[in-house]
């Protein structure tokens, strides 16, 4: 295993403790329990607040600050933050209007963050993200899977609270935009969890695996090596015969990054989809191109597709200022 390390028992702890140093004008880090708190709190906000296992940088923590989340939770590699971690942000990130939970569908991180949610004094609500369309339940999960669609979930709710929204809204808004979303991903690699040292799975030198999970789960199949065209045909006909988008509804385009793949390589991705969708007459109106999601430093990419209306789309192109997404300011 070569990775920039020290001790394996110190990897999360040193890598939070360079991202708040790196990004102190936006974030402070809370150390015990941990967890990621935007600099600057807006009274009487709806505090949003996300987290999940470490690995998947920028998410969470890379999208603390203005417009998107007010705390996030890390957890160990892979491995869901803790209840104790939750409670912990929420009473510190919430400044009278309540706190809504962003979660992934994930076993370890709804029952973590249940059990946070029904602890916490202050009201409380939850969104639960579920936007991978390759497999219906995996070793992680039972329903789809939380994947990439989290990042969009994250800025449109995290703008509709910076707007003044109550936490009902807050909730059904977060609900809306989750239900409009779509993903699915392939890896050319695996990646390696620094406490496992070795692989999470193995692929030939022609293989790839179609429908991979953020954490290495198996995907739909195990394929030969494709072009870029044939990979985005059938990671999109899947996500539309899934989503069913209208002619003529706007479409926000992600391609991200799972970790290990060149951002020429991404763009040259999304030229695929591009392509793809509008030979089907279908609506691009927004678009974003880069490693969101990540799983560690995993070879490969998603594709996600989120059906925008008039209000969604705003909260999209509104102000953001965190450390892994920042216009309009």
């Amino acid at each position: 295993m070569k990775k920039f390390i020290n001790r394996v028992d110190d990897y999360l702890a040193e890598s939070l403790a360079g991202f708040a140093a790196a990004h102190a004008d936006l974030v402070t880090l809370n150390v015990d329990p941990v967890y990621i708190m935007r600099k600057s709190l807006k009274p009487g906000k709806v505090a949003v607040i996300s987290g999940g296992g470490s690995g998947h940088e920028p998410l969470h923590g890379g999208f603390v600050g203005y417009g998107m989340l007010d705390a996030a939770c890390p957890g160990q590699v892979f491995t869901s933050p803790t209840p104790d971690q939750m409670m912990a942000a929420a009473q510190a990130a919430d400044t009278g209007a309540g706190v809504l939970f962003i979660v992934k569908n994930y076993s370890g991180d709804l029952m973590n963050f249940e059990m946070a949610s029904e602890l916490c004094e202050m009201p409380n609500a939850t969104v639960l993200v579920n936007d991978d369309v390759a497999v219906e339940n995996s070793s992680f999960t039972t329903g789809r899977r939380g994947v990439a669609g989290t990042a969009i979930v994250e800025k449109l709710v995290g703008s509709f609270a910076e707007s003044g929204a109550d936490l009902e809204a807050c909730r059904a808004f977060g609900e809306r935009v989750a239900g409009r979303i779509a993903s699915m991903g392939v890896a050319f690699s695996s990646c390696t969890v620094p406490a496992a040292g070795r692989p999470t799975f193995t692929l030939g030198a022609d293989e790839i695996e179609i429908g991979v999970g953020i954490h290495g789960e198996p995907g739909r199949r195990r394929a030969k090596f494709e072009t870029a065209n044939a990979i985005a045909d059938e990671l999109l006909t899947a996500i539309v015969q899934d989503l069913k988008p209208a002619a003529d509804a706007p479409l926000l385009v992600l391609v991200n990054g799972l970790g290990g793949t060149p951002l020429s390589e991404l763009y040259l991705l999304y030229n695929a989809a591009r392509t793809w969708i509008d030979g089907r007459g279908l609506n691009v109106a927004r678009s974003q191109v880069g490693a969101l999601t990540t799983s560690l430093e995993m070879a490969g990419a998603s594709i996600t597709l989120c059906t925008l209306d008039d209000e969604m789309t705003r909260h999209w192109d509104s102000p953001v200022h965190t450390a892994g997404l920042r216009w309009g300011m």
